[in-house]
């Protein structure tokens, strides 16, 4: 028997942002109030993920997390590290709590790795070791969202995904200046976070494939499955999966009904197990693939440039979140060069303790 759990841990942090990042209808976060998920083992390895609950996507908050996982603990105390599937019969006990799930898949690896005298990076790096990255711009006033453009494309991002939905004259203007400042250098997508409805989305999908915008993620309410599926076989512009896509089951149920063209896999609350499962199933099926940012912090994005050098990744990954963040835990700040993040540089990258303590509430 290799080590086991020994010990399950839930500590809740959270670090400010530079400006507030909206999405979608109504939604807003003004700060990165996560969970630090620590697991220990019997022979001291130990592993950490970030979780990032989300109250208007998963119904998860930083409570629900510490909860949840210390519902989860007194069955993974004592299991054995190697034993994969016990410890996600565990995990997988409970529904929803995406990611709080996700975070302890991580931590997990992490800490199966160390027991073994491995890193994630000896685990988990694929062969794509230069990941192209993407920028989360939130919904605000054209001005602001312009300055924030400029100063992560200054930064060396060169792909933005755009926030739209509330306004689609605003949405329009915001997308004409920025495609007018950098032309065919910066590429340009629109996450619409299922707010059209099935009557406008054709025209307003054309009006953004004319703007020169590369996808749309999640144009439609996913409960509108037979529209969902009417306007990818429209092809007005290709589509991204996100909101449909939480789980390995809703993947299945996405790729029966041919809804979308590109997978877009969370870490933050798919994890390592089913987040490789999900790109390699949806690569079958002739899907392309991109790992995406639920706001992730530098532990986050560290998790997900890993899953990002996958072969089955295809698409500029949301990488650079950290650039928003007034303050971070990890040791060392992540840089981009023109539009590209080098991963294997990130291995000297890990939790600052004494930043965790300072930030912890």
């Amino acid at each position: 028997m290799s080590a086991a759990v020994r010990t399950v841990e839930a500590i809740p942090y959270r670090l400010p942002l530079t400006s507030k990042l909206a999405w979608g209808a109504h939604s807003a976060l003004s700060a990165a109030e996560h969970v630090l998920v620590r697991v220990t083992l019997t022979d001291g390895s130990v592993g950490v993920a970030e979780a990032t609950p989300r109250p208007t996507i998963y119904g998860e908050t930083p409570g629900s997390v510490v909860a949840i996982l210390r519902h989860l603990e007194p069955a993974l105390l004592g299991v054995d590290i190697g034993d994969e599937a016990a410890l996600n019969r565990v995990r997988n006990s409970v529904a929803g709590n995406h990611t709080a799930r996700g975070a302890l898949d991580m931590a997990l690896w992490e800490a199966r790795a160390a027991s073994r005298g491995e890193s994630l990076f000896d685990t988990l790096l694929g062969p794509n070791e230069r990941v192209r990255v993407s920028f989360i711009l939130g919904i605000a006033a054209p001005a602001e969202m312009l300055d924030e453009a400029e100063r992560v494309v200054s930064a060396g991002v060169r792909c933005l995904k755009v926030k739209v939905g509330r306004d689609a004259a605003h949405d329009l203007k915001v997308i004409a200046e920025l495609r007018r400042r950098y032309g065919d250098d910066v590429q340009l997508y629109a996450d619409s976070n299922e707010t059209l409805t099935p009557d406008l989305a054709p025209d307003v999908l054309a009006a953004m494939r004319d703007a020169g915008l590369t996808y749309v993620e999640e144009p439609l309410p996913v409960r509108d499955l037979r529209a969902r599926a009417a306007l990818h076989a429209a092809g007005v512009l290709p589509i991204v999966a996100d909101d449909s896509c939480f789980t390995p089951a809703d993947l299945e149920r996405e790729l029966d009904f041919d809804t979308f063209d590109v997978l877009n896999v969370k870490t933050a609350r798919n994890g390592f197990t089913d987040g490789l499962h999900m790109l390699r199933r949806a690569a079958e099926q002739g899907k392309r693939g991109m790992v995406g940012s639920q706001a992730s912090t530098g532990l986050g994005t560290l998790h997900a440039a890993l899953l990002s050098t996958q072969a089955e990744v295809t698409e500029p990954c949301e990488l650079s979140f950290v650039l928003k963040l007034g303050a971070d835990l990890l040791n060392k700040p992540i840089e981009f060069r023109d539009g590209w993040l080098n991963v294997p540089e990130l291995r000297e990258h890990g939790l600052d303790e004494a930043k965790l303590a300072q930030y912890r509430v």
